[in-house]
């Protein structure tokens, strides 16, 4: 008779684990290699097995896949090994992290992203952003991702969650072909601790992204899709292998899901002070968002994605996403000491020879990165959670037309504005054919992953900043007397120096005059920074010159904010650049 606590098996599951158990010793007697030696020796647990065995029935339930071998949660190693022996381009690098390749794609796809249309989402902010899909197009690519990743022998499967708080996060399920792809989710959501019991997953990603889409299938343009289906919680990859669809597929859910539960997910870093004061950074990329949130005197938060709750903010992730173009110990000592053994490096160089690898050279692309734990960052704070809300919101931007101050206090009028331009510059030589500077507008710091319509956040924003009497200032980070090719860039110095100011209160106190056109509050005084610095209308040697640029980028703010006019409040409308 069975004793207390143990299952009764039925004839047909006795012959089930006798057979795994003889298949398991016949494996134990041929395995006599050097390698299989070292390894601890292993008894069959019929424990074990039932547990594998009911793991393997769920996900065949829930996703139809009914591959033999599911690698679930896998460690490190374990995923360092997968990759080696089975994946092209992966090599282990002379600091041990995992170099990987993620195939013809090295960047997100935004014009392959669609989202299925239903009745509940009508009010999603449809358009280039949220393209509409049709739930029939949804399943087909779904069933053509689930008949190849039937056709493997083995698929890897992450259960964690995206979010700290345990009140908000959400339980995500990742089923992918490539321990690569296994070992970046480990490191970008929050594992579950160990034994702990998960549960059904509220999400599920099918990355079949080695497998093309049929680009005859309605919706489709090409051979890649990626598509949200909010309605089933479902993403489906498929003619993409680059991670990073995965981490941005799940901020997307965020964006679409908190707002509904009414708090508000940013596209934001974030640090905490020891005195508990915290600080939001807002930026597009070369903004500085990462580098400056990285501060040697105050813990990390996280530095792309949170939350601002009724409590305080959490981080979604459970790692950093860090590009690493031209990464050095000197400039970024944090992340270079973070790409260490279970790190996930994209397309980089290295050494043949000597596995090191060369951040500067960007042949295969510009955007190579590296995905580590939360945990590889020395002042990271563990839980990446904090029940105080943040007292100071910094907007950055890299005015390459040299127009904008380097620090400048908003009003919550202009916070609302700014942060719906979500203004930045790129400058001669990011990209081919830019010769001059170009203005980047991206709603919220943030457009391509917003799922309702900028309003809507920017309102929620405002809300936050005005019930817990936060400060908000606009940062830039380009370029002070002249613009691109002209002026130079503001010294780092000076800006850590305007940051500190912000921190220690000496903002909050200080006496400013408002410039020219934009109206924006100009401190007069920042300790640490040169004063002929802070007004460019000031320290540019061609007036004349100045005043142009001025009006050009003064037009292309009103030219950008025409899209939204109509939804905003008068007071916002009227916070932007206006001629008197």
């Amino acid at each position: 008779m069975p004793g207390m606590g143990e299952k009764t098996l039925s004839q047909s599951q006795f012959i089930e684990m006798l057979y795994a158990q003889i298949e398991h010793n016949l494996k134990s007697e041929q395995n006599d290699d050097f390698g299989s030696k070292m390894q601890k020796n292993q008894e069959f647990e019929l424990s074990e097995f039932l547990a594998e065995k009911e793991f393997r029935a769920t996900v065949e339930k829930k996703s139809g896949l009914k591959v033999r071998d599911l690698i679930h949660n896998a460690p490190r190693s374990v995923l360092y090994e997968y990759a080696l022996k089975h994946e092209e381009g992966s090599f282990i690098v002379s600091t041990g992290a995992l170099a990987v390749s993620s195939g013809a794609k090295t960047g997100r796809s935004p014009s392959d992203k669609r989202v299925v249309f239903h009745e509940e989402v009508k009010d999603i902010w449809w358009g280039k952003v949220n393209i509409k899909l049709e739930d029939e197009s949804f399943m087909m690519n779904r069933e053509r991702a689930k008949d190849y990743l039937n056709t493997l022998d083995r698929l890897f499967v992450v259960d964690a969650y995206a979010g700290w708080d345990p009140k908000y996060r959400i339980k995500v399920r990742v089923i992918t072909s490539r321990a690569y792809h296994a070992l970046f989710m480990q490191n970008m959501l929050v594992m579950p601790s160990q034994g702990e019991d998960f549960g059904t997953p509220d999400f599920i990603i099918y990355n079949a992204g080695c497998f093309p889409c049929n680009r005859y299938t309605s919706g489709m343009t090409s051979s890649t899709s990626v598509s949200m289906n909010f309605q089933r919680k479902e993403m489906v990859i498929l003619g993409t292998e680059y991670a990073g669809e995965m981490k941005k597929g799940i901020l997307t859910l965020m964006m679409y899901e908190m707002p509904r539960q009414n708090v508000l997910p940013l596209h934001s870093s974030c640090n905490v002070g020891k005195d508990g004061n915290v600080t939001l950074f807002f930026g597009l990329s070369g903004t500085g968002k990462t580098t400056l949130s990285a501060d040697p005197h105050r813990y990390l938060i996280g530095d792309d994605e949170h939350v601002w709750t009724d409590t305080g903010v959490f981080n979604i992730e459970g790692g950093c996403y860090a590009k690493t173009i031209d990464l050095s110990k000197e400039k970024e000592p944090e992340i270079w000491d973070a790409i260490r053994f279970g790190s996930v490096l994209e397309n980089v160089v290295f050494d043949a020879r000597t596995r090191k690898v060369d951040f500067e050279d960007t042949s295969l692309t510009e955007n190579t990165r590296c995905a580590y734990p939360l945990q590889y960052i020395p002042n990271a704070k563990i839980p990446a959670v904090v029940d105080v809300h943040p007292n100071c919101v910094i907007l950055l931007c890299c005015d390459a037309f040299g127009v904008l101050p380097p620090v400048s206090k908003l009003t919550s009028a202009q916070a609302q504005y700014y942060f719906i331009s979500g203004y930045t510059a790129k400058v001669a030589g990011t990209e081919e054919g830019v010769t001059e500077p170009q203005a980047t507008f991206s709603s919220c710091f943030g457009a391509p992953f917003l799922v309702w319509h900028p309003i809507r956040y920017a309102r929620m924003l405002a809300e936050k900043l005005d019930q817990h009497k936060a400060h908000t200032y606009l940062l830039n980070t380009g370029w002070a007397q002249g613009g691109y090719g002209v002026g130079k860039r503001i010294n780092l110095k000076y800006t850590r120096a305007m940051v500190d100011a912000i921190h220690n209160g000496e903002m909050v106190n200080a006496e400013y005059e408002t410039s020219d056109l934009f109206g924006l509050e100009i401190p007069k005084h920042v300790t640490g920074v040169p004063d002929e610095v802070l007004n460019p209308g000031a320290c540019w040697p061609n007036k004349a010159q100045y005043d142009t640029e001025l009006n050009k980028l003064h037009q292309l703010f009103e030219n950008n904010f025409e899209q939204f006019k109509d939804e905003c409040p008068d007071e916002v409308r009227s916070a932007g650049p206006c001629k008197k």
